[in-house]
């Protein structure tokens, strides 16, 4: 192969390493990746999602068997995922533009995840119970 072959090929490896590093370097929230949303207080468990712009995390993981509420953030929401609505447990509510909606869940059974998503069907979130 010529210099020319190799230059080429040079060039190429090192544009291919910097979408890689530079890609991979959001975060779960914006990949819509799993992340650590969850706490256990007193024997209850909360989940914490925000939303603005949509709902962030998209995806949460939570222990089933444990009693569990919902913590949905508000701040200066005032697109559509202020309208939430949550049909397994029957929540349907327009969120105040700042502040925080508690929903209590029950007790979540394994294998039966929580399907949130705004009144127009455009953002959602999910939370998986193991």
């Amino acid at each position: 192969m010529n210099k020319t072959v190799y230059i080429i090929i040079t060039i190429a490896l090192v544009i291919g390493i910097g979408i890689v590093f530079l890609g991979g370097s959001k975060n779960n929230t914006e990949t819509g990746g799993s992340v650590q949303n969850v706490e256990i207080r007193d024997g209850v468990q909360y989940v914490t999602v925000n939303a603005k712009g949509g709902y962030s995390p998209k995806v949460s993981t939570a222990k089933a068997g444990i009693p569990t509420k919902l913590i949905v953030k508000t701040d200066g929401t005032y697109d559509c995922s202020a309208s939430l609505v949550i049909r397994s447990v029957g929540f349907q509510k327009i969120l105040a533009q700042t502040g925080e909606e508690v929903i209590d869940l029950g007790t979540p059974k394994a294998g039966q995840p929580l399907q949130g998503l705004c009144g127009m069907g455009m953002y959602n979130f999910s939370v998986n119970f193991n």
